[in-house]
């Protein structure tokens, strides 16, 4: 018999779930999905014991080939890349299939670990993710990876360490994140440096991803003096400043802020904060990037209204 496709459809947020924590692109992991769907259909499932465990495996490998060509590709990136984010409903389906609350990858899908994770080897990530996200047992992240399981428990180990060094963790709530967001966006549209000063801690990075679309930096910009003088920059270059609208929202789970204006593409800005004080900050520009989000949320990609 071949594979049936109700099973698939099961199992299809889950296989969505993995594909996007491996490739950082909804539209690349969708890719991934279907051809795993392709293998599906034509597979004969009678001596598939586990078709869940099929179908991750089959996605994981596909992800690992498609996130190889991507790594060739974002080498030649212009300007820092940054992971394509997703909506609320996007989070709300990955959250129903994390089995492993209690751990770090299980429910956090943050810009802030996505790009952490970028800087991993495929098969590192892979293996972290596998382990610490879907409850994969080494044995059976040996049997995807085609390595021994002393192997992959290296690979988990060494991931772990590197996320940790990478990303630093804080204790800001939710709540936290969004009073900062919004005292942001008031500072940011009125230009006011010593607003901005009180907001951000002195080693603050901005990592903006204009992807040689739109206006953003072409590297990430390190201290708070200098994010600063970026931002007031733009606000001092754009008349589009006096149209700004700002909503709040969520993007990969964490508090969030959309802008739009007439001659500005929609941006998206999401934070990383001690609680107190803006440490990092990731700001989406690229029309590409904010097209999925544009069209969910009835906002023009391109800032023309």
């Amino acid at each position: 018999m071949k594979g049936d496709v109700a099973i698939f459809e099961r199992h299809r947020p889950r296989l969505l779930n993995i594909a996007y924590r491996m490739l950082g692109e909804m539209a690349a992991a969708e890719d991934v999905v279907q051809e795993a769907w392709l293998r599906w259909r034509t597979a004969e499932t009678e001596d598939i014991r586990d078709p869940r465990a099929w179908l991750s495996t089959a996605t994981v490998r596909l992800a690992l080939d498609a996130l190889r060509a991507a790594r060739a590709r974002r080498e030649s990136y212009v300007g820092p890349w940054l992971p394509e984010p997703i909506l609320p409903e996007d989070t709300r389906i990955f959250a129903a299939d994390a089995p492993a609350e209690h751990a770090e990858l299980a429910s956090d899908l943050s810009l802030a670990l996505m790009h952490v994770l970028e800087r991993l080897s495929p098969e590192e990530r892979a293996a972290l993710i596998l382990h610490d996200a879907f409850d994969f047992d080494y044995d059976e992240i040996a049997a995807t990876l085609a390595k021994t399981a002393a192997a992959c428990r290296k690979l988990v180990s060494r991931a772990r360490e590197r996320v940790k060094v990478d990303r630093p963790r804080f204790s800001a709530s939710n709540d936290q994140q969004r009073d900062l967001l919004a005292r942001f966006a008031k500072a940011s549209a009125a230009a006011d440096a010593k607003q901005l000063a009180a907001l951000f801690a002195p080693e603050a990075i901005a990592y903006t991803d204009g992807g040689g679309r739109v206006r953003a930096a072409l590297n990430p910009i390190y201290g708070a003096d200098k994010v600063i003088r970026f931002i007031i920059g733009l606000a001092e270059k754009f008349e589009f400043y006096d149209t700004l609208k700002w909503r709040a929202t969520e993007i990969n789970g964490r508090p969030a802020l959309l802008s739009s204006a007439m001659g500005d593409p929609l941006t998206a800005f999401t934070l990383e904060s001690d609680g107190e004080r803006i440490t990092a900050i990731y700001v989406i520009r690229n029309p590409d990037k904010m097209a999925r989000l544009s069209q969910k949320l009835g906002w023009p990609a391109d800032g023309q209204e």
